[in-house]
């Protein structure tokens, strides 16, 4: 009646792999020490003085690099190889637009004359002036166009360019940037 059983493995399996992290889950007081840190940093003066100290050396090295024409230091309106070339084209030519603006004070200065008739020529002076200006930048324009169609094709000139040309003509050479990187008279090819 009575079978025997076979004895049971009583021995604990060392093989069995352990199930879990290996260590408790932190209680939430725990976490929050572990995450404490000072609202504000303890040398703000010393770190606001390097971040400072950087950013105005980056700043200058943008400044200059777009002084120099740099392309990845350019602002979007001038780069591009169009660009470029309007830049150097204008540069490289003498422009009436250059001596508007020491014009302009002259005539300013002039007018403190008290006679009419000299102020009045002066006036008339000036407007021709401003029309010869405008003439030259329209030529400019016309002439940049033709250029830069004949260098990248009929279909890909750029807009606004001949805006580009006559507003770096206006400005006075020394004042221009990014500053020409042609001599007077070498024009691009």
């Amino acid at each position: 009646m009575a079978k025997d059983k076979a004895p049971a493995l009583e021995a604990p399996l060392e093989d069995a792999p352990l199930s879990g992290k290996g260590h408790a889950t932190p209680t939430r007081k725990e976490r929050e020490a572990a995450n404490k840190r000072p609202l504000v940093a303890g040398d703000n003066k010393e770190a606001r003085k390097a971040s400072r100290a950087k950013l105005q050396e980056s700043r200058d090295r943008a400044r200059v690099g777009m002084a120099n024409g740099e392309e990845k230091f350019l602002p979007i309106r001038d780069k591009g190889p169009q660009r470029r070339y309007v830049r150097d084209y204008v540069d490289a030519r003498f422009s009436l637009g250059e001596v508007m603006i020491p014009v302009m004070f002259a005539v300013i200065l002039a007018t403190l004359v008290p006679n009419p008739t000299v102020q009045t020529a002066l006036m008339l002076a000036l407007y021709a002036f401003v029309v010869l200006v405008v003439v030259d930048s329209l030529l400019l324009g016309w002439l940049v166009t033709r250029k830069l169609k004949a260098k990248f094709g009929e279909e890909k000139v750029e807009k606004g360019v001949r805006w580009y040309a006559a507003m770096r003509a206006l400005q006075l050479r020394p004042l221009r940037l990014p500053k020409p990187q042609v001599k007077r008279g070498k024009y691009p090819v």
